[in-house]
């Protein structure tokens, strides 16, 4: 019995290992997009040759050289202009986010940055709108081992019962509704909403009363990119959350 319980310790620890020098080699492709190998080699102090048979998949580096690739690169790859390189803007003004939630490495580097944000808070599930706010969402899911889940803009057939919030959209003059599930949510749920782009606010305050009206408590407020910042009154003004955003873009007048 001890032999059997030494040996799956042993699996368990080369897993955690694999799982590290896996993710420092997804790390190195993803800065590899943002810097050339003469700048990864000055941010990590490895060779250019090595760099080339990480990034390339040829080798995955030791578990000691992955970590030291992990924290070098945390505190040198800066993900707000990764994000920013990534976003277009149509003739109207309006932004283009195509290119990032479809980027899962990059929403796969923004989800562990969430849970290191919020080290220490709980989180049992993660909860967005459909449909663009579902990649970031999963990712973040995935990284905390929660589900996740999501209201719709229009009831879902096979679905019996439903939590429904309306909120108008100021800048358009409409109202809206979202639908939730109705055992989406459990009392003693901590959720983190999510989203990939705020402009008003209005959306995600309704997602925060659903959550609210289900009886579970707000982990946190993560945004990928916000528009301005009069957005996070409108969600709450006396919230006791954190309230976060990668990137913030001026606020047109």
């Amino acid at each position: 019995m001890g032999i059997a319980e030494g040996s799956c310790l042993i699996d368990e620890t080369r897993y955690e290992y694999l799982k590290m020098q896996i993710r420092s080699v997804e790390f190195l492709r993803l800065a590899k997009e943002l810097y050339s190998y003469q700048e990864l080699m000055q941010l990590t102090g490895i060779p250019i040759t090595v760099l080339n048979r990480y990034v390339k998949g040829h080798i995955l580096p030791s578990p000691e050289r992955a970590t030291s690739i992990l924290a070098k690169l945390e505190k040198g790859y800066d993900v707000t202009r990764h994000i920013m390189d990534k976003v277009g803007f149509d003739k109207g003004g309006f932004l283009d986010n195509t290119k990032i939630v479809g980027d899962t490495l990059l929403l796969r580097f923004i989800a562990n940055h969430v849970v290191q944000k919020l080290a220490g808070k709980r989180v049992s599930k993660v909860l967005t709108v459909a449909v663009d706010g579902i990649p970031l969402a999963v990712h973040i899911a995935d990284a905390f081992g929660v589900p996740f889940i999501y209201a719709k803009k229009e009831k879902e057939i096979g679905v019996a019962n439903f939590i429904e919030e309306t909120y108008t959209v100021s800048r358009a003059g409409i109202q809206v509704s979202l639908y939730l599930p109705k055992n989406g949510i459990e009392r003693r749920d901590s959720i983190l909403i999510t989203d990939d782009v705020v402009r008003s606010g209005e959306q995600l305050k309704a997602l925060v009363n659903l959550a609210r009206r289900s009886g579970a408590e707000i982990a946190a407020v993560f945004v990928l990119i916000a528009v301005g910042e009069r957005w996070k009154k409108e969600i709450d003004e006396n919230s006791k959350y954190p309230i976060h955003s990668i990137l913030t873009l001026p606020e047109k007048d």
